[in-house]
This record gives C-alpha cells, structure tokens and sequence, in this order.
C-alpha cells in the first residue's frame, strides 16, 4: 500500500471514530463521517507537521472546516476536542508531544471559533444592512421594512441595540437584556460610555470616540461585563456606524454575543493540558514555557530543584498504586504550600518526579530551597491507615552552570540529581562542571563499547601469578584493556568493564577475552618452562547469569586444545557470595568441566565462610589491602594483628583445600612475609605490571621472575 493510500485509510478510520463520537450531540449520525472526512485529514496533518507553525495552521484549518460542514454546536466541539485528545494522547510519548497536543487541541478551537465568528460577522453585515434599509426605505415600503427589522431584532439570538451619535442607547432586543440582566428601560438610561471600564484598553476609549464623532465605521472588541446577578459575562462586540443615504451618519448599532461558554471551555483545555491530572500541578510543559519566559528576562540568579522521591517503587509495590497516588499528592500539597508563597513553580514531571523553579531570592534563595525541600518530604505521613516516611533525593542547578536553554537546564539538573542518588538518596547535590564532564564522557564510553568491539580496539595484556616458593611463573592472569584511536593511553577494566556490565556488553566482550587468553595459554605451554602455566579470565556476574557460559567455555576449551585445569575463571567476593540457584549451578557445572574457579578480592566483602564450602572453588585470591602496607619500611614486618588475621585465612582456606593467591605484592619484603605466612601465590608489581604476550614468554624462558628466588 502506498503512503497516499496509508494516510487516506488513517483519514477514514479517524473519520468513522469521530463520527461515533459524537452520536450524542447530531440527529442523524449515519451521514458525518462523510462530512467528516475532510477535517480528519486537515487534523492527521496537523498531528504529523514538523513545523510548529505550520502544525498550527493545519489545527486551525481543522477547526474551520468544521464549521464548512455545518457543525457549528458548541456540543459539537466540546465531544470532537474531548475525544481527539483521547485519540491521540497514546502517541504523545515524546518529550515535547503533551505541549504539542496542547498546542493543536488549542488551535483547533480558536479555527472553530474564528469560522463561527466568520459566520457571526457576516449574519452582523446582514442584519446591519437590513436595519438600515428598512429606515431608509421608500415611504411605499416602510411599514414592510419596519415590520421585517422588528422581526430580526426581536427574534436574533444575538443581543443588538441601537444608540445615538451621543451615545446615548436608543432601542434593545430581549438578547441583549439576557446578557446583561437589563430591561429595555433600564438600557434607555445608559450610554455606550458607561460600559466601557477604566481597566479596559485604552484603544478602546479611543475608537469609541472616532466612532460618535463619525470617524471610524467599524470596530470589534472582547470584553468581561458584569451581569446584574454579578457573575462575569464575556462578550464579543461589533459596533457599526450607520448613515443615511447622504452619508451622513445616523446611529450606531451594536451586535453583541455572550461567548462566556466558550472561552471558558477554552481556558478548561488549555488548563487540562498543561496541568498534571493526580497532582493539579503544572506539567513539563507548563513548566519548560516558564522556565523559557524567566530565561528570556534575564536578570536575577534562575535555578531549577529536580526531585524524585527515594523508593516509591516500593510503596507501589507493597501498598498499592492507590496509596501511591496518595503519596505524590501529598508530597505535591506539601511543596505547594511550603515554596509557592514565596513566587517558586511547583511542577509535577511525571511519575515520582518534581521540579521547581527559583525565580525570586537570588543565589541565597537557591541554597535554601532544596533543603526546604528535603524537610517537607521528610515529615510523616499516615496514608490508609499507614504512617510511612519518605526521603528525597534533589539536583540542583543554576542558569550560570547548567546552560542557556531550558532544556539544556533540565538535562543538566536531571544529571545532577543521578549524583544525589548516587550518593546516598535522602540529599541534594549541585551542579559540578567537572562531574559533569566526567558523566559525559562516561556516556561517551558507554556508548562506543559496541563499536569498539566491532573494531577490535581492544587488546589483552597478562600479568604474572609468580609461585612464592621459588618465584617461579605458574601462571598469568588475563586483563582487557582499551585503545582508543587517538588517545595518548589505553583504558584500564576498571574505566570501562562496569559500563559494560550495565550495557550487557560484556558478555560478548568476556567471550572474546577468555577466546585469546585460551589461544596464547596454548601458545606458551608449547614453550620451554610454559608446559604447565595456567591462565586466570575475569568473569562478571552477568555472565554467570548468562545461561551459554557453561557452553561458551566448553568451546573454547575444545577448539583451543587447552586442557580445562590450565584455565582459571575468577569472580569477586561479592558475585560468589551471590551465586544461589542457577548461577551456583553454573558455577558447579565449570568445576565439573576441569576448570578451576578463584574468589577474587577476597575479603572485601563479607563472605559466609559455611556458605564458602558450599561453593566449587579452588583458590582465593587475598584482596590487596591485606597486603599493601606491609614490609615498606626498614626493618618493618608488618602489624601483628593483621599478620595473625592474614595467617589464620591461610590456615582457613588450606583446611578448605584451597590455594591462596596474594595481590598487590609491591616489595621484596611483602613477598617473603606473605611465603612465610603460608600464601602461595604471589601477584604484584614487584613481579611485573600487565605486559604483553612476548614478555611473558621471555619470563618463561628465564624460569624465575625477579632476581632471586624466595
């Protein structure tokens, strides 16, 4: 199907729905699809233009065409508004789509309006021509002019009176009484003067008295009068000067149409569009256009509070999205009745996300409020029966840190408020320039992992697992490592593995590791002095709970020939501990391959040591802050107490049948403490950094890493 036919299907089916819509408000529904084909199509155009103006234009004209169809009710509008929105609120998902809705939704009224005005204007023209033939008329037909005017006065729907040159108002029809609550009596006692108010615009005074002096033939205006009852009457009025047939001017009648209805309706949709419907507050569009507006003036310190609420996910989850809701209008009343007084916006963005905007007070102001903020959250609450307390977590940013838009200020206090989250929740951070250079080049990184892949910008360096015994190499341990084109140093694991673990890239990036680390494993063991080295892979918990590992190492292992005992894989402390279900089956159907499992870090965390012989592990490998520190100066030989704690975890994991590796070994003197105390295995830069793989051939060659052996 072509795209002309596409958008004409869309037309009809928008049409057939609008129809049915409004079923309720037409005598005979079965012809205004038909009829509304035309304004479906203008409406879909609209939804689909780029250009705000031109989408604009495209509602507008949907709006008119409405009215070109003859449904010109107000009923009529109000179901056709009512169900559009709901029409098109699902593909509003965008970050500009509510203000854009807003927009068309709005636009559509005031076409539809502008047509019925049109239509109003030109029925005006006609009446007016008529009154004044009908005083002009030839004697022979003015009993039949005279009767045929007090008809259309007496019978037009819209208010009409007629007034002298001084003003001074002459004759009225019922409408027009209506609409003000005055009798034809009652408006023989004013004058056109006294229903102009002195906050009116001044213009208006002005064309008024070019009009009695017989100046200006024409003038249409919108003002609020007071019905005698006292509530507020919006009205649209047409004043035209008449003149007889010598030109001379006669009286001024006026056209007068009660349009209360009308722009209430329009105030109500452009307040449902840019107003949250749980909390009443304003929305993100709401806020964006005074976040603009405060820009643009320039002037005093402009800041923005981003908050999101910490947890709320559970409160959903536990107590029910009911008592969730209560949850964010409570919060919502609350920051309305702490900050609005003092001339701060209060806007929902959605979900369990606030903002608001500091316009007045300056850099002081801005300090104080996000603790405001935190205090108002923080207060108790009994919601269903329930008290539950709440905490917060804000960023906060300046117009002078955060950029000159007011998307470039929410980005940056959406960031901002990831570091308060990141640093604990229940807090507010401000906007940090070199924080924020350093989250944008996290995100470059992140981003670039795929590619770099791709590209193979990776490479694999080894360092040595040096026997403390003899200070023979027995083994290497794989570490990845990142060159970036046209950057002066590679990127260490520590820069870029947990950008992949959040990616899941590094999955992928984990096989390709263990694949080159297997084929130079079996390169050495073909070298003198490498027949029995062994080879250490890092893997991350998400690989554990990818359900190919097992598989993935199997090949490996099969198409390299290395044998599953010259291969190590090592999890940190924490990912063991964690390893319950089916991640400890992995684990336990590695072990059965052959292959041995080290803890990593161990002693960082903290392990269940009856939860350890549980596990299929082979080795330890003692965190560095057990090691660095010892021996570094003369005669030094350690803390005792640590040295009886780093002896008894050797004696615990021997009883276990564990090997014990020990890291970060930096000195001579480090290295015989930790053989003396039982570990053995020793890793370090006193042995060696990461190098490459002909380095570690030539230590192999050598038999020994280092000078002596301990």
């Amino acid at each position: 199907m072509s795209g002309h036919d596409e958008q004409d299907g869309a037309a009809d089916a928008l049409a057939a729905s609008w129809a049915r819509a409004l079923s309720g408000e037409v005598a005979d529904p079965a012809p205004v699809a038909a009829l509304l084909r035309d304004p479906a199509a203008r409406l879909l155009a609209a939804w689909t233009e780029e250009d705000p103006a031109r989408a604009g234009d495209a509602a507008a004209d949907t709006g008119r065409s409405l009215v070109l169809a003859g449904l010109a009710d107000l009923g009529v509008l109000d179901a056709s508004l009512a169900h559009l929105t709901t029409h098109l609120s699902p593909a509003a998902t965008a970050p500009d789509a509510a203000a854009r809705l807003a927009t068309i939704v709005s636009r559509m009224a005031v076409g539809y309006a502008a047509a019925v005005q049109q239509r109003v204007r030109a029925e005006q023209q006609r009446l007016g021509l008529a009154a004044l033939a009908a005083r002009s008329a030839a004697d022979r037909a003015r009993r039949t002019s005279e009767a045929r005017f007090a008809a259309v006065f007496a019978g037009s729907p819209m208010g009409i009176g007629v007034a002298a040159l001084d003003g001074r108002v002459l004759e009225s029809n019922a409408a027009l009484g209506e609409i003000f609550g005055l009798t034809p009596e009652q408006f023989r006692e004013h004058s056109l003067q006294e229903f102009v108010h002195p906050e009116d615009d001044p213009e208006i005074w002005t064309r008024l008295d070019a009009m009695l002096a017989g100046t200006l033939d024409h003038m249409r205006l919108e003002k609020t009068v007071w019905h005698t009852e006292g509530r507020p009457v919006r009205l649209e009025v047409v004043l035209t000067l008449l003149r007889d047939p010598d030109e001379v001017p006669r009286y001024i009648v006026g056209m007068v149409a009660d349009i209360t209805e009308r722009r209430d309706l329009e105030d109500r949709l452009r307040h449902q569009a840019l107003h949250d419907p749980l909390t009443r507050l304003p929305n993100r569009a709401l806020f964006l256009e005074r976040l603009d507006a405060a820009l643009r003036t320039g002037g005093c310190e402009v800041g923005v509070c981003f908050i999101d609420l910490d947890g709320f996910k559970a409160v959903n989850d536990t107590l029910g999205h009911t008592v969730g809701d209560e949850l964010l209008r409570a919060v919502a009343q609350r920051l309305t009745t702490d900050l609005v007084p003092d001339g701060h916006l209060v806007a929902r963005m959605g979900g369990d996300e606030f903002v608001v905007l500091v316009e007045q007070g300056g850099a002081a102001e801005l300090e104080r409020v996000p603790g405001r903020i935190l205090d108002a959250v923080r207060r108790p609450l009994r919601l269903d029966g329930r008290d539950l307390t709440v905490t917060a977590s804000v960023g906060v940013v300046r117009r002078s840190d955060g950029g000159d838009t007011a998307a470039e200020l929410l980005k940056a206090a959406d960031t901002t408020l990831m570091w308060a989250k990141d640093d604990g929740r229940d807090r507010c951070a401000f906007f940090d320039p070199d924080r924020h250079r350093a989250h944008i080049e996290r995100f470059a990184r992140a981003a670039g992992l795929p590619d770099a892949l791709a590209r193979e910008e990776f490479l694999v360096c080894y360092q040595p697992l040096v026997r403390l015994a003899d200070a023979r190499l027995v083994g290497v341990e794989a570490l990845v490592r990142w060159e970036r084109p046209g950057h002066d140093r590679p990127l260490g694991p520590d820069e870029f593995v947990p950008l992949a673990e959040e990616s899941g890239l590094i999955v992928p990036l984990g096989r390709w590791v263990l694949e080159q680390a297997c084929a130079q494993a079996v390169r050495w063991r073909a070298e003198p002095g490498g027949e029995d080295v062994f080879v250490s892979v890092n893997i991350a918990v998400r690989q554990v709970h990818e359900p190919g590992l097992v598989d993935d190492v199997a090949r490996v292992l099969r198409e390299t020939g290395l044998p599953p005992a010259a291969l190590q894989l090592e999890l940190t402390e924490t990912a063991a501990m964690a390893t319950t279900g089916a991640p400890l089956v992995v684990l336990r159907r590695l072990a059965a391959l052959g292959v041995r499992i080290a803890i990593d870090d161990f002693g960082t965390g903290y392990s269940n040591l009856a939860y350890l012989r549980e596990l299929p592990v082979h080795v330890l490998k003692l965190a560095g802050s057990f090691v660095t520190g010892r021996g570094t100066g003369p005669g030094v030989t350690g803390d005792a107490i640590d040295a009886d704690v780093l002896a008894h975890l050797v004696r615990l994991a021997h009883t276990l049948g564990l090997s014990v590796t020990a890291e970060h070994v930096e000195t001579a003197e480090q290295g015989r403490l930790l053989h003396a105390l039982g570990c053995d295995v020793g890793q370090g830069w006193h042995y060696s950094p990461a190098t490459d793989a002909p380095a570690i051939t030539a230590m192999l060659a050598r038999g020994a890493v280092g000078a002596r052996s301990l």
